[in-house]
């Protein structure tokens, strides 16, 4: 038997895929830290370095990924990112330097 119209409002398929909340940085002295979720970091990373991906990661270089964390689902990755960016600097490099003392890119170990 097939979901009704009522049932299939409550399914989303994303649900099932891992999303990731990360962190790009621009340079050495970590003057800017960006905040970015999506559903294939490798990919998304990938489009930050090589400059397809407009805006403020564009505009200030942020092309070194120094933290990113898993989520189950789309909505706990919202939340966690709408998180991060609400706190100050010093709990993001906090929470950065809680995964990678070194700051150093992870885009290799991915």
């Amino acid at each position: 038997m097939g979901i009704g119209p009522k049932q299939s409002r409550n399914i989303l398929p994303a649900m099932s895929h891992q999303y990731y909340v990360y962190i790009m940085m621009t340079n050495p002295s970590s003057t800017v830290l960006y905040v970015g979720i999506t559903g294939n970091l490798t990919k998304r990373v990938y489009e930050h370095r090589s400059g397809f991906v407009g805006g403020f990661t564009s505009k200030y270089n942020a092309v070194k990924l120094v933290y990113y964390e898993v989520c189950k689902d789309v909505r706990a990755a919202i939340h966690r990112e709408k998180h991060i960016k609400a706190v100050s600097r010093k709990k993001k490099m906090e929470l950065i330097d809680g995964m990678n003392r070194q700051w150093r890119d992870l885009y290799n170990e991915l």
